[in-house]
């Protein structure tokens, strides 16, 4: 078995400078991601005056979203980590990497960062609309479950691999590219079925913003098992031959 140890926290953490300024750091991480990702399928349809779904559009997406996911891993790394997703940070949780109470802080601040890019958007648009995540004609919530489920997995073994694993080694300087990269390899598969999420809070901030909550528990469900699943098991197959220690505020 691997060695970690879940660890719920102090209180203090509430008011501690390390921890604030590592919520801000999603804060600002997730609104640069949202306001790209989320602003550029906008582009796109206005553009096409809202047409139909095109190939050329997924592929706008996943290059969006890609890019936009690397750079905000990037510039948030060395003070929260760079998770910008709260799906990441319960595995990290899940792993003993982050204390509950801050990951209470970076959901909040992660939340709060995707509403206020989308917002920005229906602010900066005139008006137009931040599209909700949605199902694809014939597709269940169970199909769109086990999508997020598969596709969040592959995000937080990628994280895990990349960016925690004590062996990372110099794969680390790779990490927001590899991160990036998984998640525009996602979009390309699963975006024409509910959208590709990966992420609650991409999908609560147009949520918020539209009003749409239709299959929203999805967006969320799927993501939280998809994490612990690989968290839990990338710790006791690769990390289980090493004490595991709960990564430094300047660490992922």
């Amino acid at each position: 078995m691997a060695i970690y140890r879940i660890a719920i926290g102090s209180p203090r953490e509430a008011s501690n400078p390390a921890a604030i300024r590592a919520a801000f750091a999603e804060f600002f991480s997730m609104l640069i991601f949202v306001f790209a990702g989320q602003g550029s399928g906008m582009a796109y349809n206005k553009l096409t005056n809202n047409g139909a779904a095109t190939p050329e559009g997924l592929i706008v997406a996943s290059l969006s979203h890609a890019f936009g996911l690397f750079v905000a891993v990037s510039v948030g790394a060395n003070i929260s980590g760079g998770h910008v997703n709260p799906a990441v940070t319960f595995g990290a949780f899940i792993g003993g990497n982050i204390t509950f109470l801050r990951s209470i802080l970076y959901w909040i601040a992660q939340l709060l960062g995707a509403v206020v890019a989308c917002i920005l958007l229906n602010s900066c648009t005139a008006g137009m609309e931040t599209s909700g995540f949605a199902l694809s004609s014939g597709v269940s919530v169970w199909n769109a479950l086990v999508f997020e489920i598969v596709m969040t997995f592959g995000l937080v073994y990628t994280v895990y691999a990349t960016a925690i694993d004590p062996k990372r080694g110099n794969v680390g300087v790779v990490a927001p590219l590899a991160i990036g990269c998984i998640v525009g390899a996602n979009i390309l598969v699963g975006g024409v079925f509910d959208g590709a999420s990966m992420n609650p809070a991409v999908s609560f901030g147009p949520a918020v913003v539209s009003g749409t909550w239709t299959h929203h528990w999805v967006y969320w469900v799927g993501p939280f098992i998809g994490s612990a699943t690989a968290a839990i098991l990338y710790n006791n197959i690769f990390i289980a031959d090493h004490v595991h220690e709960p990564l430094s505020n300047s660490d992922f």
